[in-house]
């Protein structure tokens, strides 16, 4: 008879168990917590798909990096969440060929094995620009400008050698970065690249680029692309190149933006703008800084609720118009992998932290990642 009695009481233990369990996870529950607390409940950040899974039928999800990041809990995130990368800063051609003879191929190496042992696309990034750019490019023995035959030679010799050294292994090179200025009233930038080598400079590099790799895609990548009165001038200079037969194929749209920038208006005008000169558009270095530009206070650096609530809400209205323009939207990339390190620490405030990717610090996933991922 006691051994009866025990058994019933292990029995409805076992049953009371599995009750309370299902009533914890039920939606009851979760409507409860919502209503005490004000917040819904936060999703399992263990969960087993990454962001590139939520993503896999629109388009891929890339992310900028570094040496660095390629190993530890940063590279487990990458490899989980991502399906491109891009080199941040090793391919510029200051990084990756600082002399006239001279090429450091080992950093961008490393990225360009890791994506292949991981099965990960990569973009490179970038052919031509006018910062991180080696000074010897412009000039002679003797500390002049050089020719502008000299010039173009170089940046033949540049582009053809690293595009050919990754043939077959990058998919899509940014080109020709930043050429049109920021002036309203002055079409292209007044860089060493336009003063010596003219307006040319821009349909030669991408000529060179499709001689080196016939099957990579050659975008021209710009910020700012959302700006009604630049977006023209973008505009115009890819209409030319493309009547020109110029082999440009897409578009990159930086993605540089904030908590108010770009509109839901300007950023559908601007992928319906560029789509209709039948060039693919993709967004190459997305992040969305929490300061408005005109904030300046390098001690005001507070990742606050209203921050994050709106920031929230941005990157929600971002992803939700690439979505609607899946034909249109080839891939999007993030610049960084997370809030642990972003260029924004240091621009346009040197010193300031800024909080403006998907993953936090500590490489949890924030409210912002649920909202992108919740359709």
């Amino acid at each position: 008879m006691k051994k009866s009695v025990n058994s019933h009481c292990s029995l409805n233990i076992i049953l009371i168990c599995v009750a309370m369990t299902i009533l914890l996870c039920s939606p009851i529950v979760a409507c409860a917590q919502t209503v005490l607390t004000g917040n819904p409940p936060v999703p399992e950040t263990n969960s087993v798909r990454g962001l590139k899974d939520y993503y896999k039928n629109f388009f891929p999800i890339g992310v900028s990096v570094s040496p660095a990041s390629l190993a530890g809990a940063e590279s487990d995130l990458i490899r989980k969440n991502f399906s491109s990368l891009s080199a941040e800063n090793v391919m510029k051609s200051g990084l990756i060929h600082p002399q006239e003879n001279s090429y450091a191929w080992d950093n961008a190496d490393r990225i360009v094995d890791f994506a292949q042992q991981n099965g990960l696309l990569i973009r490179g990034h970038t052919l031509c620009w006018h910062k991180q750019t080696p000074t010897w490019l412009f000039k002679d023995q003797e500390g002049k400008p050089v020719t502008k035959e000299v010039l173009l030679a170089r940046l033949k010799e540049h582009i053809q050698t690293v595009v050919s050294r990754y043939k077959g292994k990058i998919y899509a090179w940014d080109v020709v970065n930043e050429a049109i200025d920021d002036n309203d009233s002055v079409f292209l930038r007044g860089s060493d690249w336009y003063k010596i080598g003219g307006e040319e400079f821009i349909a030669d590099a991408f000529k060179w680029a499709r001689e080196a790799d016939p099957k990579a895609l050659l975008f021209y990548n710009d910020y700012n692309t959302e700006s009604p009165a630049k977006r023209a001038k973008i505009f115009k200079l890819l209409k030319r190149l493309k009547e020109a037969g110029v082999p440009v194929d897409g578009i990159g749209l930086q993605g540089h933006w904030d908590l108010t920038t770009p509109t839901e208006k300007t950023l559908r005008e601007s992928i319906e703008k560029f789509s209709s000169l039948g060039l693919q558009v993709q967004v190459t270095e997305l992040d969305v800084s929490v300061y408005s530009p005109a904030e300046k206070d390098p001690s005001n650096h507070q990742f606050t609720t209203e921050r994050e609530q709106r920031q929230m809400e941005q990157y929600k209205m971002i992803f939700r118009v690439l979505r609607e323009y899946k034909k249109e939207i080839t891939g999007v990339t993030f610049w960084n992998v997370s809030d642990r390190s972003s260029w924004l620490d240091n621009f346009p405030v040197r010193g300031r932290k800024n909080y403006p990717l998907l993953f936090d610090q500590q490489l949890h996933p924030k409210k912002a990642f649920w909202e992108v991922v919740k359709f």
